[in-house]
């Protein structure tokens, strides 16, 4: 008794619980197989054996007693309520004696996890948590084949979902560098299974996906070949279920190729194989195959797929198609069935009505706003804008076909969409008809403007439609006040359309209120930002107001939205020269030459730009460029011609002279150029017989007259003495001139000196330069015998390049309205802003 240990009954709070003496229960005797065994042999009358310590009656292992039998099997049903030792029949120790000075449990006899007679040193533990942690779980063995196949498999899984994903983002590269890798991988588990034995286990649904993914990244990467290669052998291979669908695919790669009859025959074997239970696959290869004899030019093949599709499964594509086939082949009664079939085309789609919330029940309202603009109210808008495009399309290309007007074919489409679904769309193509009107060549306007004007009274997105239309008709024929009219009813039946308040500022924009006008471009930016018109106005806008830097601003903003305009990298490198930036103005012309690389002008404002900097070599390129392109262009013609004079190549000169002189053959001195290159080369023979034939042709030209005298004196002709009478003439009929302008001038009054002053100077600067040259044509005479012709006394280095072009006026208008020189720069300038202007407003 003194090794046991009882816990204080005060401190105990399960005191009572191991009361209980188990000798007593006699009960269960009877069910005790230890018990009843001890009774039947000599098990129980066996002498006690004596022990170095006291314990069980075999040496140190514990043997349950036939209480401890009994317990085991009614532990669960009640509790022990004593642990203390009492001697069995055997007089042998109960199993709970203490052992090396440790109190053993006695077995089987209590609570699981619960004991009141606390060990010595023990604590309360039911989990058994202070033998620390579980020791971690064996981890499987990879060497076994199995494992190996199935980690394999998993990797194989992977790349093809890495695969997947890489398409998914757009990195084609990628996704077939995945699709590759898995090929590898699975051809490496194929071997692994064979190697193993296991050769007929193959999982053929891994090998499809491998190939099929591999296939179908080839075709995304336009690698045909290989893609067709691995679809056939998908296709050969029998164990594959349903592979022949993939012809389709094949079909597809053909078709691609344009290699039509090849996909045509695809897409039939495809067909042939798919039963009739699929129905919606087979009117899709169907549709494919009218589609493939259409780019074949076989409408009549094409019509007959079209038709079975119309009458088994009619849908809005397939109806377009149809209607284009019977335009191709000209019949015009089945393109009013085909357009009628069209019209009904049911479309699947719940009526818009209701996503109008009702106004007394909230619940209904909230799910209304969820559900007005989720995805499959999306798809609905969609397909139904679908659908209205296709049929709009439809009466517009059939309408002057199906009658003998286009107008009486537009009623016609009119009336057949008032009968249908589609009501909404007879205004618009009211519209279109007045539009179409305009278009022709020789359109009526009146039946346009008539068209229109009915649409006054309608709603007021038809209304807005119609007015802004109107304002731009009338704002091409310059009437003004009637185009602002307009512009104000467009923007009073709608204030938020964008095409209306572009018009408007365009009424108060040619009215010189370009404060005004720049408020209107900018609230139709408000309303849409990406309307690209009022951005580019607003930038004129700026322009003719000064403010460069921000229409500096608004051109930049239109560049980075349409990249390749060439008019915004005009206007772009145009503010750059007025901003003194000529470096950045090459660099935006010559982004602008990627774009339009025949372009005349672009190319000879390159040669203006280098010219100004001092690089002649760059500027001779471009204006050669210029001239091989547009050779009519006097500007270069003009250019080129004084950079052959200054290089010294007369010769090469004399080409670009008489082409300025077959443009403009009034202008004497392309003329006298084309005859002081002959003098300079050394050819005076040419060179009289040209001066000769100028006199013929401008008897009164002084210069002419000089410098035949001196050639006839050079050249000791006898028409010398004619030539001196007939310029002694000329220069008195020119001091009398200018006798009489000088007169004129003195005896008239301030205004009227004013006017007569700016044509007076006119006069006086053409004549000073004659004079000059009549000086130096005595400096010539009095060198004669010398035969060499100074260079200060030829008329193109009398007359700077300045006067060259201050005198020049082209009659022919250049095909893009831009500046030119740096004289007229200005005012061409806002021509071209303003017929940049009127192309942007376009009808939306």
């Amino acid at each position: 008794m003194e090794h046991l240990h009882l816990a204080a009954e005060e401190d105990d709070l399960y005191s009572g619980y191991n009361d209980y003496n188990p000798t007593f229960d006699s009960e269960e005797l009877d069910n005790d197989a230890g018990f009843q065994q001890a009774v039947r042999t000599s098990h129980g009358r066996r002498p006690p054996m004596t022990a170095k310590f006291p314990g069980t009656a075999i040496g140190g292992r514990a043997l349950g007693t036939s209480f401890g039998v009994e317990s085991s099997f009614g532990c669960e049903s009640r509790l022990l309520k004593s642990r203390m030792p009492m001697a069995s029949s055997m007089g042998r120790p109960m199993t709970g004696a203490v052992q090396d000075g440790a109190a053993r449990p006695m077995t089987a006899v209590r609570a699981a996890g619960y004991s009141s007679a606390m060990t010595r040193g023990s604590t309360f533990d039911p989990l058994g948590q202070s033998k620390g942690p579980a020791p971690p779980l064996e981890g499987k063995s990879e060497d076994t084949p199995d494992e190996k196949v199935k980690i394999l498999e998993k990797k194989v899984n992977d790349l093809i979902e890495e695969s997947c994903l890489a398409h998914g983002l757009g990195d084609l590269q990628l996704s077939l560098d995945r699709a590759k890798e898995a090929g590898r991988k699975e051809r490496a588990l194929v071997r692994q299974r064979e190697q193993s034995g296991n050769a007929d286990h193959i999982n053929l649904d891994l090998t499809y996906s491998v190939l099929f993914n591999l296939a179908t990244q080839y075709a995304n990467n336009d690698m045909y070949a290989e893609a067709l290669n691995t679809y056939q052998v998908i296709v050969k291979n029998k164990m594959f279920s349903n592979a022949g669908r993939l012809k389709v695919n094949m079909a597809n790669i053909h078709f691609k190729q344009k290699n039509y009859p090849k996909a045509i025959k695809l897409y039939r074997m495809a067909l042939d194989q798919i039963s009739n239970s699929h129905k919606e696959m087979r009117i899709k290869i169907m549709q494919n195959i009218g589609v493939v004899f259409i780019r074949m030019g076989q409408y009549s093949d094409a019509i007959t797929s079209f038709e079975h599709i119309m009458s088994e499964c009619p849908n809005i594509k397939t109806g377009f198609n149809l209607i284009l086939c019977y335009y191709a082949i000209g019949d015009r009664e089945r393109m009013k069935k085909a357009f009628q079939k069209l019209i009904c085309v049911p479309l699947g789609i719940d009526e818009e009505d209701k996503y109008i919330p009702p106004n007394d029940d909230t619940h209904a309202n909230l799910v209304i706003e969820a559900i007005k603009n989720d995805k499959l109210h999306q798809m609905e808008r969609e397909r139904k804008a679908l659908a209205e495009k296709f049929i709009m399309t439809s009466a517009k290309l059939i309408a002057p076909a199906i009658e003998v007007t286009f107008a009486a074919g537009f009623d016609w489409c009119v009336d057949m969409v008032k009968s249908s679904q589609y009501v909404e769309l007879a205004n618009d193509l009211e519209i279109n008809k007045a539009i179409t009107y305009l278009r022709q060549r020789d359109f009526n306007q009146l039946e346009a403007v008539e068209t229109l004007k009915t649409f006054e009274k309608k709603d007021s997105r038809v209304k807005s439609a119609a007015a802004t239309n109107l304002s731009f008709l009338y704002f091409l024929e310059k009437d003004y006040d009637q185009a602002d009219r307009y512009a104000d009813l467009a923007m009073t039946a709608d204030r938020y359309n964008p095409a209306a308040l572009i018009n408007k500022g365009n009424t108060v924009f040619v009215k010189k209120d370009y404060e005004k006008a720049a408020e209107f471009y900018k609230e139709a930016l408000r309303n849409d930002s990406s309307c690209t018109e009022a951005l580019y106005n607003l930038g004129l806008t700026y322009k003719r107001l000064g403010r460069l830097e921000e229409s500096l601003d608004c051109f930049l903003k239109l560049h980075a939205i349409l990249r390749n305009s060439a008019q915004v990298m005009w206007q772009l490198a145009n503010l750059f020269e007025m901003l003194e930036d000529p470096h950045q103005a090459i660099e935006w012309l010559m982004q602008l030459i990627t774009v339009t690389p025949t372009d005349p002008q672009v190319l000879a404002k390159l040669g203006e730009l280098y010219d100004s900097e001092g690089d002649k070599s760059q500027a001779f390129q471009y204006y050669q460029e210029s001239f091989r392109y547009f050779p009519s262009n006097i500007d270069v013609i003009e250019w080129l011609g004084a950079y052959y004079i200054d290089t010294q190549f007369c010769e090469k000169a004399i080409q670009y002279f008489e082409r300025a002189t077959l443009i403009q053959p009034t202008q004497v001195k392309w003329q006298l150029m084309v005859a002081s290159c002959y003098r300079r080369s050394g050819n005076y023979q040419k060179a009289l017989e040209t001066y000769k034939d100028i006199h013929r042709k401008f008897p009164e030209n002084v210069e002419c007259l000089r410098f035949l005298v001196r050639l006839c004196t050079d050249m000791g002709m006898k028409e010398v003495q004619d030539y001196a009478t007939k310029l002694k003439k000329v220069e008195k009929m020119k001091e009398i001139r200018e006798q009489r302008v000088k007169s004129a001038r003195e005896g008239s009054a301030r205004g009227t000196r004013r006017e007569g002053s700016a044509s007076s100077e006119v006069d006086i600067k053409a004549d000073s330069g004659h004079s000059s040259h009549g000086t130096s044509a005595k400096g010539e005479r009095l060198s004669a015998k010398m035969r060499a012709l100074p260079g200060s006394n030829e008329p193109y280095e009398a007359s700077s390049q300045r006067d060259i072009d201050a005198s020049y006026v082209d009659p022919l208008g250049a095909p893009m309205e831009r500046p030119k020189t740096a004289a007229k720069k200005r005012n061409e300038e806002d021509e071209f802003a303003d017929e940049e202007l009127g192309d942007d407003l376009l009808p939306e």
